[in-house]
C-alpha cells in the first residue's frame, strides 16, 4: 500500500484496446492533473492493444496498473494455455502484442491499495477483490456483497472495480463501491467513461467523435469485421438493461441470461 496520501486519482477501466477513446480521456485536464492514473484492467483486448500499451507506458510512474481477465486471457492464449478466447477480437489482439508486451501483461498485479484523500485506504481491482472475472452489479444482493468483500481488510472503506462496463456508486455493508464504467466498450451510454476519486467520487463521461474513431479503427485495424465491432461497441448499442439482464445470472441470482463480455 502507498503510504503517501494522493489528492486526486483518475480511474480508467476496460479500455479494451480502443485508442481513440483512451486519447480523448487522457486529454481531459483533470486526468492530466491527477496524481495517479489507475487502470483497473482489461486494457488491451481490442483493436489496438499494442498502441494502447505504448501510450499508457509513456506516462511513466503516474500509471498504476492492474490486470483484468481479458488481459490474462490474451497472455494465456499467446503462451498456449488456452485454445480460444470468449471475445471474438481476442485472438487478433493477442497476435498483435509483442513478446515483451505479453510478459508485461503477465506481471500485472490483480489488486492495488492506495491512500486517497477523503477515502483513506482504497482497494482497486478488476472484477472483485478476490477474482478477475466474478460479477457484482449495482443491484447485487447484500449477502452477495458480504461474500465478495469478506477478505477485504477492515481498513479499506472504498473498493473500486470495473469489468461490467457500467458506471455506478453504491454502499454495501458500509463500504463505498465504485465502478467507473468502460473507456472503450461502454454499455448503456456512448462516450468514454471514467471517474475522479478524491475527496469525493465524480463519475465522468468524455464525448469524442465516434464516427471518426470508427473510420480510424477501420483503417488501422486488420481484424475481421472491425467496422461492425467498432460501430456496436463505440455507439454502446448494448443497453444497460440488456447488459444487466445478461450479467445478472452470473452474480448468483436466479434466472437465465445471454453471455456478456467483460
Amino acid at each position: 500500500m502507498s503510504e503517501t496520501e494522493l489528492n486526486r486519482v483518475a480511474v480508467l477501466s476496460d479500455v479494451h484496446g480502443v485508442l481513440p477513446a483512451l486519447e480523448a480521456v487522457l486529454a481531459e485536464p483533470e486526468v492530466a492533473a491527477a496524481d495517479r492514473v489507475v487502470l483497473t484492467g482489461d486494457i488491451t483486448a481490442g483493436p489496438q492493444p499494442g498502441e494502447v500499451l505504448d501510450v499508457l507506458r509513456g506516462l511513466g510512474e503516474r500509471v498504476v496498473w492492474i490486470g483484468g481477465n481479458a488481459d490474462r486471457e490474451l497472455v494465456e492464449y499467446r503462451r498456449g494455455g488456452r485454445d480460444e478466447i470468449p471475445d471474438p477480437i481476442g485472438p487478433y489482439a493477442a497476435a498483435r502484442l509483442s513478446d515483451e508486451q505479453v510478459d508485461f501483461l503477465a506481471a500485472l498485479p490483480v489488486t492495488r491499495t492506495l491512500r486517497v484523500r477523503g477515502h483513506g485506504d482504497v482497494l482497486f481491482c478488476h472484477a472483485t477483490p478476490r477474482d478477475d472475472e466474478e460479477v457484482v452489479l449495482v443491484d447485487s444482493r447484500l449477502d452477495r456483497w458480504a461474500d465478495v468483500l469478506a477478505g477485504v481488510p477492515d481498513t479499506v472503506r472504498t473498493v473500486v472495480c470495473g469489468h461490467t462496463h457500467m458506471p455506478y456508486v453504491r454502499l454495501a455493508h458500509g463500504r463505498l463501491i465504485v465502478n467507473p464504467g468502460s473507456v472503450g466498450m461502454p454499455y448503456g451510454r456512448s462516450g468514454a467513461h471514467w471517474c475522479l476519486l478524491g475527496p469525493g467520487v465524480d463519475l465522468r463521461v468524455t464525448s469524442y467523435d465516434i464516427r471518426a474513431a470508427i473510420a480510424r479503427l477501420s483503417r488501422e485495424c486488420a481484424s475481421q469485421d472491425i467496422t461492425e465491432w467498432a460501430d456496436y461497441y463505440l455507439h454502446a448499442r448494448a443497453t444497460d438493461a440488456e447488459a444487466l439482464g445478461a450479467f445478472g445470472p452470473r452474480d448468483g441470482r436466479a434466472g437465465d441470461g445471454a453471455a456478456a463480455h467483460g
